[in-house]
């Protein structure tokens, strides 16, 4: 039973350093499963140095798949899997459309997939018709004008002057991403508020120079908690930030102070001594804020484990 699991281990730990696009692209088309979520396997394999391209209707299967590069790498191709609300059903006709020719307008999208107008938003929202409308507004601006029954009109076309519509902000564009893909390939949500935080607030890339036993600060996203039944009561977090991941612990007096942010904060500050052992760093919590209204509209979610 050890030996299974060891093998197990090994070959995925071999998987991950030898082939990380192949390793990510496996377990994204394996989701719901395991872990993390899939904001943090994409971040973390982006930090591994993997090249994530973005849902792209000219582009992307229904699976994750992987893309050959000009410099003999492979990208990872996110799937149209990830988009939520799309049907599998409206997605495959999609790609055995595509198959007989690329698409050239959104119109054309629509006729040629058979596409119904929750589909079509659901595309739009996740900026996957950027290929064929430029930006965001102007996908869902095309949708709206695509009749409900498009594949029984007609094939004439009538020129119509495209409306002047502004790009969404580089911030309005990362909400939009984790509202309607749960991740994103802009720069990460920290990144966007960093300038708003003190100076002293460490980022986990910086917690690898602080000295064991010293007093740091950081925030991050709560991406998952865990409350084992051997640990007495403890709680740990994980925080992500635009460099990494910090492990916080936080004991039971702890938690009965700050209950309300340990258990229901998305965006938290976190104060306390740094403990660090070989690679392994740990934050053990003494003061907690939740900062969870600097993210307005953006929706995250942790996976919570008990």
């Amino acid at each position: 039973h050890a030996a299974s699991f060891a093998l197990l281990a090994y070959v995925s730990a071999w998987l991950k350093r030898h082939e990380p696009a192949a390793f990510t692209c496996a377990l994204l088309n394996s989701l719901p499963m395991g872990f993390y979520a899939p904001a943090q396997l994409i971040q973390d394999a982006r930090r591994h140095e993997v090249t994530v391209l973005p849902v792209d209707v000219l582009h992307s299967d229904w699976d994750c798949t992987l893309e050959n590069q000009d410099d003999n790498t492979q990208a990872l191709r996110t799937g149209l899997r990830l988009v939520q609300g799309l049907s599998q059903a409206g997605a495959q006709r999609l790609v055995t459309a595509r198959s007989k020719g690329l698409f050239t307008s959104v119109p054309e999208l629509a006729r040629r997939a058979r596409l119904n107008r929750q589909d079509l938003h659901c595309l739009a929202s996740a900026d996957a018709l950027l290929s064929l409308s430029g930006h965001r507004y102007r996908s869902h601006w095309q949708v709206l004008g695509v009749e409900n029954k498009v594949a029984e009109l007609p094939r004439w076309h009538i020129a119509e002057n495209e409306p002047f519509l502004l790009a969404p902000t580089a911030a309005q564009d990362l909400v939009a991403d984790y509202n309607t893909l749960g991740f994103s390939l802009r720069p990460h949500p920290l990144a966007f508020l960093r300038p708003r935080l003190h100076p002293g607030v460490r980022t986990a890339q910086q917690l690898r120079h602080c000295p064991h036993q010293s007093s740091v600060r950081v925030m991050g996203l709560v991406i998952n908690r865990q409350r084992p039944g051997s640990a007495a009561g403890v709680i740990f977090m994980t925080l992500e930030d635009e460099t990494g991941y910090v492990n916080v612990v936080v004991w039971q007096q702890t938690q009965e102070r700050y209950r309300r942010e340990v258990l229901q904060g998305r965006l938290l500050g976190v104060g306390g001594v740094l403990e660090k052992e070989g690679e392994v760093l740990n934050l053990i919590a003494s003061h907690i804020e939740d900062h969870s209204a600097l993210l307005g509209q953006l929706a995250t979610r942790s996976r919570d484990f008990h």
